[in-house]
């Protein structure tokens, strides 16, 4: 509180009769004589929260007994005290430094009490003084004082600081009006400057701090330069409140204006048998609400929202938001359902005539469709989640799910998502929010039960504003999601009967604690014999529709698909495979849109007049038995490969090379082998000193394709032995499976593609670690009635398939060469035609295992 509000609050507790009785009792005092030195010694009366300028008469309320102590002992002698005001208000003490270095010697009436307080002691300022010492006796705290003399002939800088300080202070009375004119007067007819600085401080708002700087500015010019400054700065503040306030008074007169011409308009038309259009449309909302189905908390939000918007005009910023909250509630589906097709054999032809293949898949759709059947009223339903390579219709599966269900399809994109808002919606206190995907998704709906998608789940970003994916945890949980809530809306929202289908490019990437929620249906990609099938049933009837040629009017041989595939595709999926296509398709449309003769059947001879040179050269198999090189088969995204292994012996120090883009695991798997075949010298032959002088590099074609995993060990191992040991690798023969220091096969992943691959590469016998027999159940019994399959535990057994019989050496007339020599000479195996891959079209790395 400053002096001022502090000064009216006691003032109001004196009548007028009482002010002029102490007034008159003050003024009679007189003063006490310094002594030589200028010094005065009286009783201290310590201040705390207000300041006493000389000149000024005003009442204090005294709380403390060392005060009234101190007041009762300056009666009895002069009745002149000092006042000195404490640096820390909230600080008892008695010591020098807590108090101001400046005070002001004042007259003091006796205690005197009121109906509304108890005693109060009216002060009257005399002049300043600079407290010299101070000493307690008898229990009062008295003070050493010098009296400061100040000039009462003003100079012309106080002259003219003093009349500008008038005008000043006249603009400030007539913003306030708080100033009466005998006061005004009053202040006019002060000549000193000391005295009119001081007075006037007393009469605007300061803050205890300027008082204090006040008091303690001894020089008059500086002292009313800075009085000058106060004011100014409390002008400033009352002329930008002044203009608020005409603002704000200009809205208020301009909203009654409306307001009265408003309700003007309403009883016109009231007279004339009309309805204003705002209100129209508030009863039009009010029948909604009244016939809308909703659940008991939507329908109450929902009333209490028109509550609040009926009792606001229509021109108020917050109708927008409350209609679009309202309009919500009233377009969302509540109880709105579709009635499922439970007849799983429809269920399953209509999901035959549009997919080949993903066999998994259909059968646990057709299973959850089976118990939907038997126990109709069943809830909960399956929350699947389709993972693999892009391209391979794990999108257009749910399609076909959503029509053979009869039910409504909708799909929401995940990918790069990064808010957790986008998911959960953004409160109502924001502008312009709304709901999440999901609930805007349902509306979009328009039942409580679609066969909802959720793609790309594994794209889900983290940033800083939240987690996705958590948020996705209640929505994909049977447990939590009949009641949903989105910040938006604020009430739960039922989702419980919802068929959610996820899907992903790459399970690792999926949150863990979202991936436990969901029942992971793996897509493995389509095989070349897939493929051949899809495009004869589906890609190439729906390009030669989007051409604009009729069904039959162009037909393509098996082989020209086969070698499309091959040489200009390299995916799991067949979304190339259809743009290929597409492409051939379009040419002949040009042409018979030319009115030229075109093809009505594309062979595999044609394929390069309309696609051009091939893309992709897949490895050939080797022709011939041959030392140091070894055939293995990999797995990648797009299929099962074959992947030839070539060992070169140099002379040198015994170190071991790898090369062609070889990952760690894979060099790991040479290191290995390498430790076996030492391990295993005696028994092949093979000097200990062979290993100290000749290097070893194995090369993996191709070079610019990333290879990586420990399911080449095998073929590692036995294109070493065969290098070392002199004895040919059968050229018929391809091998996967890892290998352990003791020569033992471990059993690797990716099996079915793998022995796809050998198939489609013309080999016939196929080495596999016994614990893999069971994964043959996938492969086609024609490829295995095709191949001879081989199923080892030891390297011997692979050794046993592999190599051919060591070859008798032809004596020669010749001087023998020396045995690294020969190994260097007979150990160069003839390099196999890498395909003229674009690293760009193959961006998954070969994996020779899983």
């Amino acid at each position: 509180m400053n002096d001022q509000d502090w000064y009216s609050q006691v003032e109001g507790t004196l009548d007028a009769d009482e002010l002029h009785q102490q007034a008159e009792i003050l003024e009679s005092i007189a003063d006490i004589r310094p002594d030589q030195e200028g010094i005065i010694y009286c009783p201290v009366l310590p201040l705390r929260e207000v300041i006493v300028f000389p000149h000024m008469v005003i009442p204090l309320p005294v709380g403390r007994a060392m005060t009234i102590s101190a007041i009762e002992a300056a009666n009895q002698q002069h009745r002149i005290m000092v006042a000195a005001p404490q640096r820390n208000p909230r600080k008892h003490s008695v010591q020098k430094k807590d108090f101001l270095p400046i005070g002001v010697a004042v007259a003091v009436s006796d205690l005197f009490s009121t109906e509304h307080s108890d005693n109060l002691v009216m002060v009257q300022g005399r002049s300043r003084v600079e407290l010299i010492e101070m000493v307690r006796e008898d229990g009062v705290l008295y003070a050493k004082a010098r009296v400061i003399e100040e000039s009462e002939r003003p100079t012309s800088e106080e002259t003219a600081l003093m009349r500008n300080l008038m005008r000043l202070f006249i603009r400030y009375a007539d913003i306030t009006g708080t100033i009466p004119p005998e006061a005004m007067n009053y202040l006019q007819e002060i000549e000193e400057p000391g005295w009119l600085a001081d007075m006037l401080a007393n009469s605007f708002s300061l803050h205890l701090e300027d008082r204090h700087a006040l008091l303690q500015t001894l020089s008059t010019e500086s002292r009313l330069g800075k009085v000058q400054d106060y004011l100014v700065r409390e002008l400033g503040v009352l002329e930008l409140e002044e203009e608020l306030h005409a603002k704000v008074q200009d809205e208020v007169d301009r909203g009654q204006r409306e307001n009265y011409l408003r309700e003007q308009m309403r009883v016109i038309q009231r007279e004339l048998g009309e309805q204003d259009p705002w209100s129209k449309e508030l009863q039009e909302l009010q029948t909604r609400i009244k016939e809308r189905n909703m659940p008991e908390e939507a329908e109450k939000a929902a009333v209490k929202e028109f509550e609040r918007l009926y009792q606001m005009p229509p021109m108020s910023p917050e109708v927008g938001v409350i209609r679009t909250y309202i309009d919500w509630l009233l377009d969302l589906p509540w109880f709105e359902t579709t009635d499922d097709n439970l007849d799983v054999q429809n269920v399953a032809e209509v999901l035959e005539q549009n997919h080949y293949g993903l066999e998994k898949a259909k059968d646990r759709i057709l299973e959850a469709i089976a118990v939907r059947s038997l126990k109709p009223e069943r809830v909960r339903q399956p929350i699947l989640c389709f993972v693999g390579p892009p391209g391979t219709g794990k999108t257009t599966l749910g399609k076909s799910i959503a029509e053979a269900l009869e039910r409504k399809f909708v799909r929401v994109s995940l990918g790069g998502v990064r808010d957790e808002a986008e998911m959960r919606g953004h409160r109502r206190t924001y502008i312009g929010a709304l709901p999440g995907r999901i609930i805007q998704t349902m509306k979009r709906a328009e039942t409580i039960n679609p066969l909802f998608v959720l793609d790309e789940v594994d794209k889900l970003d983290t940033g800083y504003r939240g987690d996705p994916a958590a948020a996705l945890l209640e929505v994909l949980d049977p447990e939590q999601n009949y009641a949903f809530s989105d910040h938006y809306l604020e009430i739960p929202y039922d989702l419980s009967q919802v068929f959610f289908i996820t899907t992903a490019n790459h399970r690792g990437d999926i949150p863990w604690a979202l991936l436990d929620r969901m029942e992971v249906i793996d897509f493995p990609g389509y095989i070349e014999e897939e493929k051949v099938e899809i495009a004869k049933k589906f890609l190439i009837k729906r390009q030669l529709d989007e051409a604009g040629l009729e069904e039959g009017e162009l037909t393509f041989t098996e082989n020209a698909i086969r070698k499309i595939i091959k040489e200009y595709t390299y995916e799991a999926g067949v979304r190339n495979l259809e743009r290929e296509i597409g492409r051939v398709c379009r040419k002949v449309a040009r042409m018979k849109a030319e009115k030229k003769n075109y093809p009505t059947r594309i062979g595999d001879s044609s394929i390069e007049k309309y696609l051009g040179p091939p893309d992709y050269s897949p490895l050939d198999a080797e022709t011939e038995d041959e030392i140091g090189v070894a055939t293995s088969i990999a797995w990648t995204m797009a299929g099962g490969e074959i992947m030839p292994v070539e060992v070169a012996l140099t002379e040198g120090k015994g170190s071991l090379q790898i090369t062609g883009q070889i990952g760690e695991v894979m060099q790991e798997s040479a290191q290995a082998a390498m430790t076996y075949l030492k391990s295993r010298a005696k028994t092949f032959e093979i000097p200990a000193e062979a290993f100290e002088n000749i290097d070893v590099h194995i090369h993996v074609p191709e070079g610019g394709i990333p290879k990586d995993g420990p399911s080449a060990g095998i073929t590692l191992a036995t294109a070493m032995i065969s290098a070392f040991t002199r004895r040919k690798v059968r050229k018929e023969v391809c091998m996967t499976g890892e290998v352990t220091l003791r020569g033992r096969v471990l059993p690797i992943g990716g099996v079915r593609n793998k022995v796809l691959a050998a198939h489609r590469n013309g080999l016939k016998t196929v080495l596999l670690p016994v614990k893999n027999e069971k994964d043959l159940v996938d492969v086609p019994k024609k490829v295995l009635s095709d191949l001879n399959i081989v199923f080892v535990k030891h390297m011997d057994e692979v050794l046993a398939e592999a190599l051919l019989p060591r070859e008798k050496k032809v004596k020669k007339q010749k001087k023998a060469k020396q045995p690294e020599e020969e190994a260097v000479e007979e150990a160069q195996p003839k390099t196999a035609v890498p395909p003229a891959a674009k690293q760009d079209d193959t961006p998954a790395a070969i994996q020779p295992g899983a």
